[in-house]
């Protein structure tokens, strides 16, 4: 059944010869509670009203209501009751607080619509475009994280410290029986418990070249098949440039991959990306024995770098902070990369103790730093053994590996493997050798 309210004193009130003598159809009248208590709130309001502007009259609203068969009374009907709602929706309070934010909402969605229908035709993965980019920067991120990074040192009182780092740990699927201490009530706060270290006999180092640093999820890998970018999963890429910075020699011309290579013939560039979860071992170790020698600092956002977020955001490592690593080993270049992550209250290296990582930076959000960096010459004498512990994360993040070696190098990995410290990540073999492993394309 089709209802139409129509308020007879406002619209045909003068327009007496065109109201019909007599009605064509005749309709059941459905007498709404909710209709009677909304005017009765109308007619109080203005009595009010008039009586605070001192008129000392009652306009009495008085609207009886019929039934029509006309559209556009149906249409003068909701406008009038839209006037005369409490808060008003016309009104430039209902307006700032009810139709703009949907307005937005509207294009947003249009705008997300047509980015992904871009990005279908062009055969890419769904990604945020640069606006959704640009507002995820924008949030007060690195001032959460040193909220958290405080809260994480707050010292926890003994009694309740097997309930807290327990809960934790049940969560994120903690292993407490590597730790070399497993009684809870020995960490005097959360951040000590992050940081914890675990027994030798729990991590094997693997004989083969590169082994993994850390334990974590790798991401991708594989060797370098573009001159300018690297892949941070699946289709999604980021630029090697902004990542490790500009090249070291201002005299070295051509191609930024061929600036890094030490043997111009007969190797290649290969990358790595593992994942360190909260529940993971924070501390990193060398992969390799070899010899770092520049440190770049990028001071970039604190993005979470979760595998959802890796898959949604392109460029997400060259825009988080950063502790760059590049030096050389035995087949030529090599690179170790510590990225900083949301909730992440530090980047702590060892060999470095000038490394100061998540500084403050006032209250400022959406200033984007994640060009500018610092770049520090190492001792010479700083020799990284295969296995030898680096430094730590306050949280979980990301470790980028970026090396130079012979063509005859190849990942001893799947797509999305879980690995443990130690765990080789592959080695040499012949070109004419079945290896049984495969770089991932």
């Amino acid at each position: 059944m089709t209802i139409y309210l129509m308020p007879k004193s406002r619209i045909i009130s003068k327009a007496k010869d065109f109201r019909p003598k007599q009605w064509t159809i005749k309709w059941i009248v459905d007498q709404r509670s909710f209709s009677k208590s909304l005017y009765q709130q109308c007619a109080a309001k203005n009595q009010t009203n008039q009586s605070a502007n001192g008129k000392g009259k009652l306009h009495k609203i008085k609207r009886k209501w019929r039934w029509g068969a006309g559209a556009g009374w149906t249409i003068l009907s909701v406008l009038d009751w839209w006037l005369l709602a409490a808060g008003g929706w016309l009104t430039w309070q209902g307006t700032v607080l009810r139709w703009t934010p949907l307005g937005l909402a509207l294009v947003a969605a249009a705008q997300w619509h047509l980015h992904n229908r871009e990005c279908e035709r062009k055969g890419l993965p769904r990604t945020a475009p640069h606006w959704q980019t640009t507002v995820y920067c924008s949030l007060p991120l690195r001032l959460m994280s040193r909220c958290w990074g405080w809260l994480a040192e707050r010292p926890v009182p003994e009694k309740i410290r097997p309930t807290i780092f327990g809960l934790y740990a049940t969560t994120f699927g903690v292993n407490l029986e590597e730790a070399v201490i497993s009684d809870l009530k020995h960490y005097r706060s959360l951040a000590e418990f992050f940081t914890r270290s675990i027994r030798d006999d729990c991590r094997v180092i693997a004989p083969d070249c590169v082994v993994s640093p850390c334990d974590g999820r790798v991401l991708h890998y594989g060797p370098v098949t573009s001159e300018t970018h690297l892949e941070q999963v699946k289709g999604v890429t980021y630029s090697l440039e902004a990542f490790l910075g500009p090249k070291i020699g201002k005299e070295i011309k051509g191609p930024y991959i061929d600036s890094l290579k030490k043997q111009k013939e007969g190797s290649a560039l290969y990358h790595c990306i593992i994942y360190l979860a909260p529940g993971d071992y924070h501390r990193f170790h060398s992969p390799t024995s070899w010899k770092p020698e520049i440190r770049r600092h990028f001071h970039g956002e604190l993005l979470s770098v979760s595998p959802k977020v890796a898959k949604w955001v392109p460029g997400l490592f060259c825009l988080n902070e950063r502790a760059a690593y590049i030096g050389e080993w035995e087949h030529g270049f090599f690179s170790f990369t510590a990225v900083g992550a949301t909730n992440v209250g530090s980047i702590q290296v060892y060999v470095d103790e000038e490394l100061k990582t998540n500084k403050w930076s006032g209250l400022k959000v959406g200033v984007h730093k994640d060009k500018d960096f610092d770049e520090v010459r190492l001792r010479k004498e700083i020799v990284l053994n295969k296995g030898e512990l680096i430094g730590q994360f306050n949280m979980g993040s990301t470790i980028v590996l970026v090396f130079e070696a012979p063509k005859t190098f190849k990942f001893n990995l799947t797509p999305g493997q879980t690995v443990q410290l130690g765990q080789s990540l592959g080695c040499f073999f012949d070109d004419d050798a079945d290896s049984g492993m495969e770089s991932e394309e």
